[in-house]
């Protein structure tokens, strides 16, 4: 069990510098439009937003890597993305080489999301596996955190105080590749690939108390059942749906055009420069806490429980932020909604979303569904912040918020009415069950 939590956290690493990167980029939001004159559209869009489609890209394309190279390789080459893209941006002079290497990053932080949790979903027992692959989810936040904090030690050391902020990644980034170097290969990628032996010799570390030779067999049979299909046949339209809309509800949420624009939200919500930073922080903290509590209950009462709770704490959160944007509240009133916000976020569709979809497509096509999960949220992850320096100044941030409250309530919806429960069972089991 003790080399599994290690292989696992290793992997789950890659979370860590998915967190870092998309949230860096908030401490050097202001100074950049200042230092380039950007218009807002061409900032958002390019500057800030370019991250965000190479991620889409990542998203789309990691599904093949992740498939022909294998999880600990894509693994790997990721680490190497992250690393290019911090030392590149913080020696950028101009905002279309900047963009160009955000893009690099945004590529590893989309490939991730699909090779990282597809990994610990394929080594980790069933009865632990949702609190495995949710160490990814938690290492997001805790790069989220790192990421503010480290952007509020660094402000003001000098004119050039962005470019520390974001070339300080490349230290994680070479940790962890380094890391990766220890990991074995994901059985079930192995059975697929037809390496049956080195297949068994992982098995016997992951599952000492079980026949090798009998689960090796059913990957065999799983694998075997369907060489040539793809996640777009009829059988496969319910599990195809859940990761659909689990993915678009968790971006209809506002959560990265929030972590985006966190100092740029709390400013016009009337606080200074400093204690915009600050509150940043107390997000990354409040965003720690509550994974940990999702984390540590995801495998207890359910995936089905913890979206219950996020989706209610979100419509009562959101409502909140966007009458007091209406109605001009001052103070740590919007703070404090967003803080509930985050929690909310954090123990509901961010505990979930990468174990729920790294769970229900059989084995031969799991990279391929991860995918297409993955690229339906960066996708949408890309275009809400680009417009939201527009939005803001053309419809206003409390229409922005009331419009997030909405969709909030078709997620409740969905959770009651769609949403099947997938704790506590075997992915083998899994795949007959939503295959129609």
């Amino acid at each position: 069990m003790n080399k599994i939590l290690m292989w696992s956290i290793t992997a789950a690493l890659a979370g860590f510098l998915f967190g870092f990167d998309v949230v860096v980029i908030s401490g050097a939001d202001k100074k950049l439009q200042t230092l380039w004159n950007s218009s807002d559209a061409f900032h958002g869009a390019v500057v800030m937003g370019m991250a965000l489609w190479g991620t889409v890209i990542g998203a789309i394309f990691g599904g093949i890597p992740t498939n022909t190279l294998g999880r600990k390789k894509t693994l790997l080459i990721i680490g190497v993305l992250y690393a290019f893209s911090a030392i590149g941006t913080a020696l950028s002079n101009d905002p279309y080489l900047f963009a160009f290497f955000r893009f690099m990053g945004g590529l590893g932080v989309g490939a991730s999301t699909i090779a990282a949790p597809a990994y610990i979903s394929e080594i980790a027992p069933a009865k632990d596996r949702g609190r495995m692959v949710s160490l990814y989810q938690f290492n997001i936040v805790l790069g989220i955190l790192i990421a503010f904090l480290s952007n509020y030690l660094l402000s003001g050391i000098g004119d050039n105080d962005w470019r520390w902020m974001l070339g300080v990644q490349a230290i994680p980034a070479a940790i962890y590749t380094l890391c990766v170097l220890t990991i074995p290969e994901s059985p079930r990628w192995l059975v697929s690939h037809s390496r049956i032996e080195e297949a068994k010799k992982v098995m016997k570390i992951l599952s000492p108390d079980q026949d090798s030779d009998t689960l090796i067999t059913q990957m065999e049979d799983d694998h075997a059942e369907s060489p040539k299909e793809n996640i777009f046949m009829r059988k496969y339209r319910f599990p195809l749906m859940l990761a659909f809309l689990v993915a678009f509800f968790n971006q209809m949420s506002g959560i990265n055009a929030f972590l985006y624009y966190a100092p740029r939200i709390f400013g016009e919500a009337g606080l200074g420069e400093k204690t915009a930073l600050l509150s940043s922080i107390g997000i990354g903290v409040v965003n720690m806490v509550f994974t940990l509590v999702g984390v540590n209950l995801i495998d207890k009462v359910g995936r089905r429980t913890l979206m219950y709770l996020g989706s209610v704490g979100y419509i009562i959160s959101l409502g909140l932020v966007s009458m007091a944007f209406y109605f001009h509240w001052s103070g740590l009133a919007i703070p404090i909604f967003l803080f509930l916000f985050i929690a909310s976020h954090a123990i509901g569709q961010g505990t979930v979303i990468w174990v729920f979809i790294s769970e229900i497509f059989p084995n031969h096509l799991r990279a391929s569904g991860q995918a297409f999960g993955s690229s339906t949220h960066w996708l949408l992850a890309a275009i809400i912040p680009s417009l939201i320096p527009t939005l803001f100044s053309t419809i206003g941030a409390g229409t922005v918020f009331l419009v997030f409250t909405v969709a909030m309530v078709f997620q409740l919806l969905f959770v009651m009415f769609m949403m099947p429960e997938t704790k506590g069972i075997s992915l083998e089991k899994l795949s007959k069950t939503l295959t129609k």
